[in-house]
């Protein structure tokens, strides 16, 4: 990769999580040794933090800009300025691409130990590079793949097309499934040292399953993909492991502690004294959100966004002054089913994710099953992640209204699984939501910011500094304008 993402990587190879306690995982110490001789027992849950970390927070924040989810006051606050004027260029958001590449960095060296018995480590690795390959595909396009991650070989890999890197996510994760499905019974289990899934490795080919049913999903309107994404399903069908019912978290054993805490409620919640945070202060629901939540009876809106002093809700149009009056009166910020505290989990796939993919592949014709069925179960793993009922959620599902009602979206079955997922992503994780969007045109009202440098909102991120620096030979030229008009491949 590029030369300085292979110095910040080889020190972040040289830290790792010692294994002694929860809280030791939070620990970062450097490795005495060469850190090429790091086993994957002490590189994985590294690795799973770091990129749990950069999805929860940098991608989260600016695919809920671009979701039209968060907002704040301009008249109040001069945050988040830029995500509102969509100010496109080579540095917004540049450390999305070097941190994941980062985290890719630590995956790809567990997948290539050669000691032995670490099939499963190897399994896992293999998931978790296509999992963070596929954002890096939905965010930037053609991306360095083949000859990514070789520190030692290539400082200055080529850039692979996009829709043949996609291609290849399918292989490998295959791949991943056969090393843990076939692993020997003298291989090692993760356990504990998997701060995901805890060395459940049936739980990890269903992870694999659910990912590449997203890979597959993206792809659903290119009509030269059918028959590939039909096989496809069918391979997943027939290996018969099924996809995630539960939520994929990451968790180290986060503390009630200063850079050890959950480092999403550490940003955008509270600090230990119970004071607000900047991010917290200055970052609020939109009007079209809140107000779309209220009119449809969404009792998520109470767990989403937080109520204004007297009761009630009040969002605020991205770009916009105070437009409460002359007194200012606050608006709603994150409410505490999306901050619940210091030590919650992070989020990596949910289960309303999984289950609404799922009614997508069933209404596309895809896979059988009850596309009903799993639109609702999806709106009630929604309403149970934010702290609410599955009473609630039937109470909401069952309302004769388009898009919530599965009766009463007839022909409008994708459009109210795509809004639906947006909901259940609302602040949990936005660079899904924006990729979503982007791909379906779902929700179809969705505002633009009243600040916008362009009429309509970016499709992508633009390739970092980074790369013109250190890989100038092969990074593609772009200009502001692509990050408007030049589509990823699957976007039709």
């Amino acid at each position: 990769m590029m030369k300085n993402i292979f110095k910040k990587s080889s020190l972040l190879v040289a830290s790792f999580f010692l294994l002694v306690s929860c809280s030791d995982y939070l620990d970062i110490n450097e490795d005495p040794n060469n850190p090429t001789n790091v086993k994957p027992e002490l590189l994985l849950a590294n690795a799973q933090n770091s990129g749990a970390k950069k999805l929860n927070v940098n991608m989260n924040q600016v695919g809920n800009f671009m979701a039209y989810n968060w907002a704040n006051n301009i008249e109040e606050f001069i945050a988040y300025q830029d995500e509102m004027q969509y100010t496109m260029n080579s540095t917004f958001y540049d450390d999305v691409w070097d941190d994941l590449y980062l985290t890719l960095v630590n995956f790809h060296q567990i997948e290539k130990t050669t000691l032995e018995d670490y099939e499963n480590y190897q399994g896992i690795a293999k998931i978790m590079k296509a999992f963070y390959f596929q954002y890096l595909v939905d965010l930037y396009g053609d991306i360095p793949y083949s000859e990514a991650l070789q520190r030692d070989l290539e400082l200055s890999p080529a850039y692979d097309d996009a829709e043949v890197v996609y291609d290849d996510l399918i292989v490998q994760l295959d791949a991943a499934i056969d090393l843990i499905k076939n692993a020997p019974a003298s291989a090692l289990n993760p356990g504990n040292n998997d701060i995901m899934l805890h060395g459940d490795m049936d739980e990890w080919v269903k992870f694999a399953n659910t990912l590449k049913m997203r890979i597959l999903i993206r792809q659903s309107g290119m009509a030269s993909k059918q028959a590939y994404i039909a096989e496809k399903f069918d391979d997943i069908i027939n290996e018969g492991s099924g996809f995630i019912t539960e939520n994929v978290i990451s968790n180290p054993g986060y503390l009630v502690s200063t850079g050890k805490m959950n480092p999403f409620f550490e940003t955008f919640g509270t600090t230990l004294s119970g004071s607000p945070t900047d991010d917290n202060n200055s970052l609020k629901g939109t009007r079209y959100t809140v107000d779309y939540l209220t009119n449809t009876n969404d009792t998520r809106l109470e767990k989403i966004y937080a109520s204004i002093p007297g009761g009630g809700f009040a969002g605020i149009n991205q770009g916009a002054p105070d437009e409460q009056g002359t007194v200012v009166v606050p608006y709603s910020g994150l409410g505490n089913g999306i901050l619940k505290n210091f030590t919650q989990d992070a989020y990596i796939l949910t289960a309303a994710e999984s289950y609404l993919l799922q009614a997508e592949a069933v209404a596309r014709g895809y896979i059988a099953g009850s596309a009903q069925s799993l639109y609702e179960s999806g709106i009630e793993a929604s309403y149970v992640t934010l702290g609410l009922t599955s009473a609630e959620a039937s109470t909401y599902y069952s309302q004769t209204t388009n898009l919530v009602g599965w009766a009463a979206s007839s022909g409008n079955e994708i459009e109210a699984i795509i809004t639906q997922k947006w909901i259940a992503l609302n602040s949990i994780n936005g660079a899904e939501s924006w990729i979503e969007y982007t791909r379906t045109g779902f929700p179809s009202s969705l505002p633009i910011s009243l600040i916008a440098s362009r009429p309509q909102r970016p499709i992508r991120l633009m390739y970092p500094n980074s790369e013109y620096v250190a890989n100038s030979a092969n990074v593609p030229n772009q200009t502001t304008d692509d990050a408007f008009t030049s589509p990823i491949f699957w976007d039709n």
